[in-house]
């Protein structure tokens, strides 16, 4: 890692870190703009629930009803529907997921479509629960300010990826959670040191132990995210002498999901919380905050078995264990002592349920332990530990870092050939 660093200030990579200081440009822009609140719509006056999440990802943006309110999560939103319909939901999506890379670009186009069309429909209903505000010209002025926000994000999260490092989407994600971690910290400091509840000594080892347990779920977290099963695969058509006992294998991540089942969870269980707030109905509003909210056991129960749903049939969209059977058939290729076509579907689906449900476990835990925190620690709702944030992050950090990675080793690969 240090060396890579130090590689990375050379001469030779002048326009890698030119790339650098523009993706930190951009990300500057976006840190700003979150704290520029639409002038009219006044501020969010009441508990965002399930929606705290988002306002997470937008660096506290939401609940301030800054010009990037909604963030990327628009854009999110329609991604995850369009991977869902290239299902046999509708042929034509289909269809293009099978073109390639024409068919990738047209996808995206459609997904762009779709992330504006949420932005403006999430900022109308965002505008109308959360902001206060009454007057027809004042909602459809701040719900067309909320989504020219995320337009303008989704353009420079395009540059960062043309000109800049890795996904811009996952970066501006990532900035958000980050600009809103400081908070915790010194949130902590305040109500175990300096409140005068404890005595200063034992506030500071609490608050020591606190930053310890914190560190301990980050490099928990980077373990799983790193962690892979290797299925060993052989190819008909080689052999091992020729390639050195050089061994082939098929990796196969433990959270293949990502964060997106949480995400899921999540916005499903904001449906019911958004519309009481709509029809201002106080017995549904008493019976969602009863029993689905998730400080609540049912809500609790309920968002963790989504979870758990959720991880196991986005992990099987992800990696279909038939068209793994399919890809290694058609490069020839085969997993010893398993016979290739459906004897291979099996072995490939055993060991993704296998693996599924340690994933789901692991995300059960990380998002279900700010929650347990809260309720049993006794410090504010912003102090929390783990958290789908903080494995955002760690997931964005470690995407970005390895493609950097790669590129100063490609780069030294090319300037060794020219010596």
């Amino acid at each position: 890692m240090f060396s890579n660093l130090k590689q990375l200030f050379n001469r030779s990579n002048k326009d890698l870190r030119r790339r650098i200081y523009f993706t930190l440009f951009c990300l500057a822009i976006f840190c700003f703009g979150s704290t520029i609140t639409v002038p009219w719509a006044g501020t969010v006056y009441e508990e965002l629930g399930f929606l705290e999440i988002f306002n997470l990802m937008t660096g506290g943006g939401l609940k301030s009803f800054s010009i990037f309110a909604l963030g990327v999560t628009p854009y999110i939103t329609a991604q995850i529907i369009t991977q869902l319909l290239q299902m046999d939901i509708i042929p034509y999506f289909k269809e293009l997921k099978e073109q390639g890379y024409t068919g990738k670009q047209k996808i995206n186009k459609i997904t762009r479509y779709l992330g504006v069309l949420f932005a403006f429909v999430q900022g109308y209903i965002f505008t109308i629960v959360y902001s206060g505000s009454h007057d027809v010209l004042t909602i459809l002025k701040t719900t067309v300010v909320l989504t020219a926000g995320t337009c303008l994000l989704l353009w420079l999260g395009d540059q960062i990826t043309k000109r800049g490092i890795g996904n811009g989407v996952s970066l501006y994600i990532m900035a958000g959670i980050l600009q809103s971690m400081p908070g915790i910290f010194v949130t902590a400091f305040r109500e175990l040191v300096l409140s005068g509840t404890f005595n200063n000594v034992v506030g500071a080892l609490l608050f020591a132990s606190f930053v310890i347990i914190y560190l301990l779920i980050i490099v928990g977290m980077v373990w799983i995210q790193l962690a892979e099963r290797r299925i060993p695969i052989q190819y008909a058509n080689r052999t091992n002498s020729a390639y050195g006992k050089h061994q082939n294998f098929l990796p196969v991540k433990i959270n293949s999901a990502g964060v997106l089942p949480v995400i899921f969870a999540s916005t499903l269980l904001t449906i019911p919380v958004t519309i009481v707030n709509l029809i201002k109905n106080e017995k549904a509003i008493n019976f969602v905050n009863n029993y689905i909210v998730n400080t609540t056991l049912t809500g609790f129960i309920i968002y963790i078995l989504l979870i758990f749903l959720f991880g196991y049939f986005y992990t099987f969209l992800q990696m279909n264990p038939e068209e793994m059977a399919k890809n290694l058939s058609k490069s020839g290729a085969y997993i010893p002592g398993v016979r290739p076509g459906n004897d291979t579907i099996d072995y490939v689906s055993k060991v993704l349920s296998r693996l599924t449900i340690v994933g789901s476990i692991f995300l059960i835990v990380i998002a279900g332990l700010p929650i347990i925190f809260s309720n049993f620690s006794g410090l504010s709702s912003t102090v929390t530990i783990g958290g789908t944030g903080l494995l955002i992050v760690v997931g964005v950090a470690i995407e970005t870092y390895k493609q950097l990675e790669s590129s100063l080793i490609s780069r030294s690969h090319r300037a060794g050939i020219r010596r």
